[in-house]
C-alpha cells in the first residue's frame, strides 16, 4: 500500500464532493472573526488540496498552506491559479514545520490532528504553533474523539461505486493503542473499460477532550473553549468531532 494521500489526491476532491465547504467556511470564518481574527496571515496546517486555503483567501486573508502531500499541493496550486490569490503553499510535515515569522491564527481542520498518531509528536505540533503564533494569536483545529473511532465507525466498511470511479473504505480500530487503521481501495476507469486499482492506509489516532486539553497546557497554548463541532455547545467525549480554540500564551 501507497503512503497516504499519494494515490488518493487525484481523486480526492471528486470523493469528497459529499463534504459541505462552504459550511465548513463559514462556521470557521465565524470562529475566527468572534476572537478577532479579521485580517492578517492565516497558515492551515494539513491544508489538502486547499480546499478550505482557498476560501479563506477569497475573503481577504493571506494564505500559507502546509501539507506533506506533494500530489495534494499540486492540486491546491491549480485552484490558487483559478482563484487569482497570493496563498503560500509548502510541502513541510506539520511535526516539524517552519515558517518566516509569526502570523495571526493557525488553522487546521478535517481531522489532520488525528494523523498525528503519538502524543508527544502531537505536542511538538502545538508548541511549534505557540511559537509561530503573533502574541495572543488564535489557534483552531478540530479532530475526531475517540468515541468516534471506536463507537461509530470501528469495524465498518463504506461502498461506494460511481461510474468512473469506486472505492471501498475499511475501518478497524485497536482499542488498545487508539489507533483507527481505514484501508483504502480505489478502482479509477481508464482506457478500454479497464480499471487501475489503487490502495492506501491511513492511520490515525483516536484522543478524547481531556488529552487533548493536556497537550494544550503542556505546549504554553492557552485553552480558550471546545465546541461540538459546527455548533457552539460546550464539547464532551461523548461528540464525534470536536473544535478547539487556543491562545498564545507567551514562548
Amino acid at each position: 500500500m501507497t503512503e497516504a494521500y499519494s494515490d488518493f489526491a487525484a481523486v480526492y476532491d471528486t470523493l469528497m464532493d459529499n463534504i459541505p465547504y462552504d459550511e465548513w467556511f463559514s462556521y470557521l470564518h465565524e470562529l475566527l472573526t468572534e476572537y478577532g481574527i479579521n485580517s492578517g496571515i492565516i497558515t492551515e496546517l494539513g491544508c489538502g488540496t486547499g480546499s478550505i486555503t482557498e476560501r479563506l483567501a477569497k475573503s481577504g486573508y493571506d494564505m500559507i498552506g502546509i501539507d506533506n502531500s506533494p500530489s495534494m499541493l499540486d492540486i491546491a496550486e491549480s485552484k490558487k491559479s483559478d482563484n487569482n490569490s497570493s496563498s503560500l503553499y509548502l510541502c513541510q510535515d506539520m511535526r516539524e514545520f517552519e515558517l518566516y515569522g509569526t502570523v495571526a491564527a493557525c488553522i487546521s481542520i478535517c481531522d489532520s490532528i488525528n494523523y498525528i498518531t503519538e502524543s508527544d509528536e502531537l505536542l511538538t505540533v502545538f508548541k511549534l504553533v505557540n511559537n509561530y503564533l503573533d502574541p495572543k494569536g488564535i489557534f483552531i483545529f478540530d479532530f475526531n474523539t475517540k468515541h468516534y473511532y471506536r463507537d461509530i465507525v470501528a469495524d465498518a466498511t463504506i461502498a461506494e461505486d460511481r461510474e468512473d470511479i469506486s472505492f471501498i473504505w475499511d475501518n478497524y480500530y485497536d482499542d488498545e493503542n487508539d489507533i483507527n487503521e481505514l484501508s483504502l481501495n480505489i478502482f479509477v476507469k481508464e482506457n478500454d473499460n479497464l480499471y487501475r486499482k489503487y490502495e492506501e492506509l491511513h492511520l490515525q489516532k483516536g484522543y478524547t477532550l481531556s488529552e487533548i486539553k493536556e497537550l494544550i497546557e503542556k505546549s504554553g497554548l492557552k485553552f480558550v473553549a471546545a465546541y461540538d463541532a459546527f455548533t457552539k455547545t460546550p464539547a464532551d467525549d461523548n461528540c464525534e468531532r470536536i473544535y478547539i480554540i487556543a491562545r498564545e500564551n507567551g514562548k
